[in-house]
């Protein structure tokens, strides 16, 4: 029986037809269409995205403050200064960063003959990589780590700027026993840390001891032994009258969220107040450091002073920011 001739033309079109038949089925599999959810669930995520931060560059540090704000936070005492060491003194010393667009920073230091001063400033650029976090809500989290970690009390009076003046040192200075003695966190607290008798008046402890006449067993060694162990002294302890005007609090005025620290540091070298500032302006966090280093210890560097010109700063670099 003779075969049937094979027909190229034939073959071809059943390929044809089989062809459009498994797209027809892939194409109907999906009744919503695979390629159409696959765009919308792309647009869903982008419009469920948060919002970029306003800062996508950071300024250069030792360039943002004024001249004339740096003169008056590193003050001499007298001399004249060379241009030269004007220069090297104002001008800064940058901070070593790998990516200037996240983070910079500058120093400054200045030294005198009644002690040593100085300045710091950190400026952190925040991005979040997470979609549903915008990098302000990442900067405030950075933020609020900051003021857990310096024990801030939460609330309270604010920020309006301190009016009152703290309290002077030199009633403290006579008693020669009381030099030295303690390290507290704001001037409220330098009662406790100039004599036994003020710390008694301020605290519940103290002013046991000051009614029984009699001195605890501990008190005669912290007396004569001014160079006490700095990590066992009260100044570590920020919640030091927390009702205080200089006492580390929440500032109100300044950037989107802002507080203040205040520590009084007493060891074997001398004494040096610490106070920082942190503040943050949508999702750029602005740390500025201020202290004051004295080897007399019957000089307290004065809290109110440090904090003004620390504060005076900072609203200074916040307007800058914002321009």
């Amino acid at each position: 029986m003779p075969r049937k001739p094979f027909v190229p033309g034939a073959a071809l079109v059943v390929a044809a037809a089989l062809a459009a038949g498994l797209s027809g089925c892939s194409g109907t599999s999906s009744p919503d269409g695979g390629a159409a959810d696959a765009k919308s669930g792309d647009a869903s995520s982008s419009s469920q995205a948060a919002e970029p931060g306003r800062y996508q560059t950071l300024p250069e540090a030792c360039g943002l403050p004024s001249r004339k704000a740096i003169r008056s936070m590193l003050p001499g005492d007298g001399q004249d200064l060379s241009d030269a060491e004007a220069k090297k003194i104002y001008g800064g010393v940058a901070d070593i960063t790998y990516d200037t667009d996240r983070r910079v920073g500058c120093r400054w230091t200045r030294e005198t003959t009644s002690g040593t001063r100085h300045l710091g400033l950190d400026i952190q650029r925040v991005v979040s990589y997470d979609a549903a976090t915008s990098d302000e809500d990442k900067a405030q989290g950075i933020f609020d780590k900051k003021k857990l970690a310096a024990q801030i009390p939460s609330g309270g009076a604010g920020s309006p700027s301190p009016a009152a003046p703290s309290p002077s040192p030199s009633p403290s200075t006579p008693k020669g026993k009381d030099k030295g003695e303690g390290t507290v966190t704001n001037s409220a607290g330098e009662k406790d840390a100039t004599g036994g008798s003020a710390a008694g008046k301020s605290t519940p402890g103290g002013s046991a001891t000051q009614k029984a006449g009699k001195a605890p067993s501990g008190s005669p060694s912290q007396a004569s032994d001014p160079s006490a162990d700095p990590s066992t002294d009260p100044s570590t302890d920020p919640s030091t009258d927390p009702t205080g005007s200089t006492a580390p609090r929440v500032l109100d005025d300044l950037g989107d969220a802002a507080f203040l620290n205040d520590k009084l540091v007493t060891a074997d070298s001398g004494v040096h107040r610490d106070v920082t500032v942190v503040f943050r302006t949508s999702n750029v966090i602005v740390q500025l450091t201020y202290d004051q280093w004295s080897t007399d210890k019957s000089m307290l560097p004065d809290s109110q002073e440090l904090q003004d010109k620390a504060r005076s700063l900072a609203t200074e670099l916040s307007d800058s920011l914002s321009e």
